[in-house]
């Protein structure tokens, strides 16, 4: 009986003993679990630091890539004479039949005839008529609307058109082409011939008749007297506030193909129309017009 109270005892023991081990094992395992968590805890608190910096990363990048300023902008835009090149208003004070050196920008060419081109072109400032310039066919090709010259020549005047003639030219870097300029409100004015051989615009005229050959109103004529044909410059008269004056289409800046020489052919007397041309002078304003809009 002892023995087997004895035996009792030590198994209950041995269970107990058994009982202990696995509860201690089981400790590890939750304090695992709870490790882990907390390291899932601070992943995720650590990713809104990682936005942040991100964050503080792209401003840095706005802030060190500053827009252009206005300052920029106008540097950007500024027609710099080179050394010896007149600016416009130095141009303009010039005597006429002296030598002038001028940088400008072709707007237009009229014409290329023996090695000699007219062209229309303009900077910033003002606008130049370059009469029979020198140039080769190839030379005439380059000059492409907007490409940068340098000219010299001489500063001549004809029938009230100020111009340059026999001059020379070469070909340099930049670019510039001009907006039509409204001078609507200041026709007629003496402040017009401020603004010749640039180009322009006209707004709200209003087409009024010439007379044909044989006494006929008509709303153009081929050539100032109505003597020419298709093809040749077209003539037509146009009015505003109660004055009238003539505008024309230059057939060899603008020849019988263009829009605008159509257009004209088609103007119906009192019609309203916009036009775009350069301001030329020949005994007062009488623009080279190469665009038409019938309101």
């Amino acid at each position: 009986m002892k023995k087997f109270v004895s035996l009792l005892l030590a198994l209950m023991l041995v269970i107990a003993c058994v009982g202990c081990g696995g509860k201690n094992e089981s400790v590890p395992a939750e304090e695992a679990v709870a490790n882990e968590q907390s390291d899932e805890g601070t992943q995720d608190a650590a990713e809104p630091e990682a936005g942040a910096n991100e964050e503080t990363e792209a401003a840095a990048d706005e802030e060190t890539t500053a827009p252009e300023t206005e300052a920029d902008a106008d540097t950007a835009t500024d027609d710099v004479k080179s050394e010896g090149v007149m600016t416009y208003e130095e141009y303009v004070a010039a005597e006429l039949d002296t030598e002038v050196v001028v940088e400008t920008y072709v707007q237009a060419k009229q014409s290329w005839w023996e090695d000699k081109a007219t062209v229309y072109s303009q900077d910033k400032d003002g606008g130049y008529f370059l009469y029979n310039m020198a140039c080769s066919e190839e030379d005439y090709e380059k000059l492409a609307v907007g490409t940068k010259i340098k000219v010299t020549g001489y500063k001549a005047e004809w029938s009230g058109e100020v111009e340059i003639i026999d001059a020379t030219f070469e070909i340099e870097e930049g670019s510039y082409v001009a907006e039509a300029e409204d001078v609507t409100a200041i026709l007629g004015a003496d402040e017009l011939i401020d603004h010749q051989n640039k180009f322009v615009a006209f707004k709200g005229m209003t087409v009024e008749a010439s007379q044909d050959a044989d006494g006929n109103d008509v709303a153009f004529l081929y050539n100032w007297d109505g003597s020419g044909q298709d093809g040749d410059d077209l003539y037509f008269n146009v009015s505003l506030d109660g004055s009238t004056y003539t505008f024309t289409v230059e057939s060899y800046l603008c020849d019988n193909t263009t829009d605008v020489y159509k257009a004209v052919k088609e103007l119906n007397i009192g019609d309203q129309i916009d036009m775009e041309g350069f301001l030329y002078w020949y005994e007062g304003v009488n623009p080279h017009i190469t665009s038409v809009i019938v309101k």
